[in-house]
């Protein structure tokens, strides 16, 4: 009888048994399996990135992808820039604009009071009025100034500053002339002080004032006008991708058109087109708007104001009856800041050269040259002895030849340009607005066209493969 055993024994079948392969175990299960899921799904994105649908897929996830990242880019983008070229017009250069008018009413305020202190008799009504009305203006420019002051400690402090110092500029106008009602010669005392202290201190804080609020909105500005950087690189990126795509797709399949990448091609095409010429135009008029709008008037504020003072130390001068040299010599530092040496240079001057075709401004230095003549006879007659002529023409303002009457048509000249100054900021800023009329939802929509149009035209290619 033959034994069935293999030779060697049991130990030998266990060993020959043992060295056979195991039985194939399958997917592990639980926990283990678990964690092999992503390293499976890794492998097999490998395996279909390597044929070609599967490099078609990706190529049409990528183009998906980039439509979409850049038509959220581009509508925040756009949107926000649309926003910011809103809030110059509405805020930020109204603002601009009361900070100014703080310190010109003030300077105005300064300049009237002087001139009803020279002014025999009882204080004209015209004065009084213009006096409280340059008061309230400061007051109400200075309360609208102060809304955006919070976060910017610097306009706070100049904020504080004029809120503490005004009430006591007021008070002591008020004493002096309750002084000057009764006759006593102190009163001239109380105005000097007076007019120290708004020189010293409050002008200086107004000017700061403006100055924070005029380069807040030149940053504005430049972050409205700005170039679009990530929008660009958005744009460049997909327009990248479309062509690869299409270079890819023609040399795997010879088709030479592919209608759904060309639907997306002409999205992005029409999307970059539309963008060029609304930024281009954008700039155009936020350009003019900065150079014929806000520097203009800027550079006309600061003459008026230098304008404003000049007119104050001119009156300043004959208050101090014979002791007014320093004064004097206010006017004539003023005068030339404002206009130069014959009233045609200065600061008007060149608002004058940048704009050939103000009238105001030619009409405004015709008669800052008539001023600083009326500022010489007036000097003459004071420092010939003739004080009280000297005060009766400086004051006349029905007098051809009185500095009051050429200062009062260069204030107005002055002011109808800073008006028409402001009126082409407005009008240039709002038509800049204008240029990016529905550019944001242009973004949102052609990049979501894009996205379908490619999506459709690798799918017949990917029917082709089935």
């Amino acid at each position: 009888m033959t034994s069935t055993v293999p030779r060697g024994g049991p130990e030998a079948a266990v060993a020959r048994a043992g060295s056979e392969p195991p039985a194939n175990r399958g997917p592990r299960s639980g926990l283990a399996g678990l964690l092999d899921l992503p390293a499976e799904l890794v492998r097999g994105m490998a395996r279909s990135a390597a044929t070609t649908p599967g490099k078609l897929s990706l190529v049409g996830v990528g183009i998906v992808v980039l439509s979409l990242l850049t038509g959220l880019v581009g509508t925040l983008s756009m949107q926000s820039r649309d926003d910011s070229v809103d809030t110059l017009v509405e805020h930020r250069e109204p603002l601009a604009a009361a900070a100014q008018e703080v310190y010109r009413s003030l300077s105005d305020a300064d300049a009237t009071a002087a001139t009803a202190f020279l002014t025999p008799g009882t204080e004209p009504a015209a004065l009084r009025e213009r006096y409280a009305t340059d008061i309230a203006k400061a007051g109400a420019a200075l309360a609208k100034a102060a809304s955006d002051s919070a976060g910017i400690p610097e306009a706070a402090e100049q904020v504080d500053i004029l809120s503490r110092q005004l009430p006591v500029y007021t008070g002591l106008i008020a004493t002096a002339k309750a002084n000057d009602r009764q006759g006593y010669p102190v009163g001239a005392a109380y105005l000097r002080e007076a007019s120290e202290l708004l020189r010293s201190t409050i002008l200086p804080a107004a000017e700061e004032l403006y100055d924070i609020n005029a380069r807040r909105l030149a940053d504005e500005q430049d972050d409205a006008t700005g170039f679009p950087w990530f929008v660009a690189l958005a744009l460049a990126a997909l327009v990248g991708a479309l062509g690869y795509a299409q270079v890819y797709v023609k040399r795997k399949t010879n088709r030479v058109f592919n209608v759904g990448l060309l639907v997306s091609s002409g999205a992005v095409a029409l999307l970059v087109l539309w963008t060029a010429v609304a930024l281009i135009i954008q700039g155009v008029y936020a350009g003019s708007g900065r150079e014929d709008g806000t520097e203009q008037a800027d550079r006309l504020v600061r003459a008026r104001i230098a304008a404003l003072q000049a007119r104050a130390d001119e009156t300043l001068a004959l208050v101090a009856r014979g002791g007014g040299e320093e004064y004097e010599q206010g006017f004539t530092e003023q005068f030339r800041r404002f206009a130069g040496v014959d009233g045609r240079g200065g600061l008007l001057g060149e608002a004058i050269a940048e704009t050939e075709s103000d009238t105001s401004l030619r009409a405004a230095a015709d008669h800052a040259a008539a001023w600083l003549d009326a500022h010489g006879r007036v000097r003459q007659l004071d420092d010939g002895g003739e004080h009280r002529q000297a005060v009766l023409l400086a004051i006349d303002g029905t007098d051809e030849r009185s500095p009051a009457t050429a200062f009062g048509r260069v204030d107005s000249e002055l002011a109808a340009s800073i008006d028409s100054a402001r009126r082409d900021f407005v009008e240039n800023t709002s038509a800049a607005a204008g240029a990016l009329t529905l550019l944001a939802p242009a973004y949102a929509l052609l990049s979501v066209i894009a996205a379908l149009g490619a999506t459709l035209g690798i799918r017949e290619r990917l029917r082709e493969y089935r």
